[in-house]
């Protein structure tokens, strides 16, 4: 109709469950608001920013997504302050908007959801750390696009 805004166009969202030994990737996109797991880098060397360049080269994704880790209470945990610091650094590198979202049981949620797949046989062989991080990095996207446990922003925070 005449007068009314056009439907946005779909953007696709980069999601990181964030860790100083992995990095889990997953990404989506707003029209469907499905997520995939992508991979899981390692942090043996530090922050991967060569392979994170390249995923942002290959994906072009318009939002990011970082996991905020929080104990159960909400206070913060040992890698929450590394995990704002990650968010802050990509933000910066990448001019994207980046949103933090609490990650409170999400790698035992993909524990369950791995264990599940296996025994239902789609998934064959041991379940390996990577493989939690990856599928837990999914998780955290589709709590974004349901709108459930968004932290904060990190445009305008006071870390």
């Amino acid at each position: 109709m005449a007068g009314e805004p056009a439907p946005a166009s779909p953007q696709l969202i980069l999601a990181f469950d964030f860790g100083t030994r992995r990095i889990g990737l997953a990404a989506g996109d707003t029209l469907t608001r499905t997520a995939r797991g992508l991979s899981t880098l390692d942090c043996a060397r530090g922050t991967p920013w060569p392979a994170i360049d390249k995923a942002f080269k290959d994906l072009q994704p318009a939002q990011l997504i970082v996991g905020l880790p929080l104990n159960m209470d909400g206070t913060p945990t040992a890698l929450t302050d590394a995990a704002r610091a990650f968010a802050a650094e990509l933000e910066a590198r990448y001019s994207k908007p980046v949103a933090l979202v609490d990650e409170r049981l999400s790698s035992r949620e993909a524990e369950a959801e791995l264990r599940d797949a296996r025994a239902a046989g789609l998934k064959r062989g041991r379940t390996t750390h990577a493989d939690v991080d990856m599928i837990a990095a999914r998780i955290l996207l589709e709590r974004w696009f349901a709108g459930e446990g968004e932290a904060s922003t990190m445009r305008g925070h006071d870390s």
